[in-house]
């Protein structure tokens, strides 16, 4: 399972969900709903937007977890 980890960057680059949404131009809901892993997808061009507004590369924000270590 793919989980997307923004909230985390959110954290350490001291930025709010807000501020993401308007430095990338994706609406405040479509963001919240990729920082609680509710898309199926993502658009490359997205995730370089994300990318380039958290100053990070992708593998910061996406990571494959085994099943049994989901704990959600």
């Amino acid at each position: 399972m793919i989980v997307v980890n923004i909230d985390v960057m959110l954290a350490k680059r001291k930025m709010s969900v807000t501020e993401l949404s308007e430095k990338v131009s994706i609406s405040l809901t479509n963001i919240s709903l990729l920082k609680n892993g509710k898309v199926k997808g993502l658009r490359f061009e997205t995730l370089d937007k994300i990318c380039e507004a958290l100053d990070c590369q992708p593998g910061d924000i996406l990571e494959r977890r085994k099943n049994d270590e989901i704990t959600d």
